[in-house]
């Protein structure tokens, strides 16, 4: 039995503080799954400051009607996340104007297409004729709690917010150059013919016959991968890249499924690969992926590589 569902509109704070709670849960989870690192319980707060663009803890009291400390409890915890930056006022010193970080900025365009699957599926579990407040919410609950709010935001974002592979655009060339690049520092150093490839990946990629590919996802280019014709007209997979704050999103296997699937529709007869054997998620990857260990040539191309691989069709 549940208590709460008897006490009818007597119980209603309970209720709402119930469903509440739950809804947040859900909300956390999406967050999570997504690798946004955001909690939901900063969402008004956050909001409003992008809203606002440059804002006072006074004027966000007053557009959200909360109180003081919960205002400061919320600038706190944004701050912690480096989610805002406080700048102290020209003229009145003791004024403060809060305004989003760049790293704000970013999880706020992150934010705002996850925020409108969110506000159609509440919608889509609420908008109905009912006889009472009490009503609406046991429906409601009923769909958090069987988990079919969640499954039709899954739903959702599999369908607007999936992952895309897109080919060489020169207005992507950066992202080739600088995923790379800090791949390379991370991991490595970068060579000079590292550089050379990648700050011309048109003259030494695309031109001779390759291709470069981008996971693209909601307009933002997430990693990229490169295809590169030999002399013998053999491609290498190369330049295998994914940006930091996207990484978990299995980003590169994806890359690497469509560069394999892409090689086998255009009747390609091998692609190799070089890697170094630190890397040993990278190599227990590409192993899955079906590729063999190989000779390395004496003049192989990458000072830094001591294995090689081919995965022969």
């Amino acid at each position: 039995m549940d208590i709460l569902h008897t006490l009818g509109e007597i119980g209603l704070g309970s209720r709402l503080k119930r469903v509440s709670d739950l809804l947040m849960k859900i909300t956390q989870q999406i967050y999570t799954n997504q690798n946004i690192d955001f909690d939901p319980y900063l969402f008004p707060a956050f909001n409003t400051i992008a809203k606002l663009e440059k804002t006072t803890n006074t004027e966000i009291r007053e557009v959200l009607h909360i109180t003081q400390p919960a205002v400061t409890q919320n600038i706190n915890k944004l701050l912690q996340k480096e989610l805002i930056e406080l700048q102290v006022d020209d003229i009145d010193k003791r004024k403060k104007w809060i305004t989003l970080s760049k790293k704000g900025e970013k999880t706020f365009n992150q934010l705002q297409p996850l925020w409108n699957i969110l506000d159609r599926a509440v919608k889509k579990y609420t908008v109905f004729s009912a006889e009472s407040l009490i009503e609406h919410l046991n429906y409601f609950e009923e769909q958090l709690k069987n988990g079919n709010y969640m499954e039709t935001i899954q739903e959702q974002i599999k369908t607007e917010l999936a992952i895309s592979i897109v080919s060489f655009e020169e207005q992507y060339a950066s992202y080739f150059y600088d995923f790379n690049v800090e791949w390379l520092e991370s991991f490595f150093y970068v060579e000079d013919y590292d550089r050379e490839v990648l700050s011309k990946p048109q003259q030494y990629i695309i031109e001779p016959g390759g291709h470069i590919f981008y996971a693209k996802q909601n307009n933002e280019i997430l990693g990229t991968v490169a295809l590169l014709k030999n002399k013998e007209g053999v491609f290498e997979l190369t330049k295998m890249a994914v940006s930091p704050k996207h990484q978990g999103k299995k980003v590169g296997q994806l890359l690497m499924q469509y560069c394999i699937d892409f090689a086998k529709e255009n009747s390609f007869e091998k692609l190799f690969l070089y890697s170094h054997t630190k890397l040993a998620n990278a190599i227990y990857i590409y192993r899955k992926y079906g590729f063999i260990e190989i000779d390395v040539e004496a003049d192989s191309p990458y000072e830094r590589s001591d294995i090689k691989m081919e995965l022969v069709f």
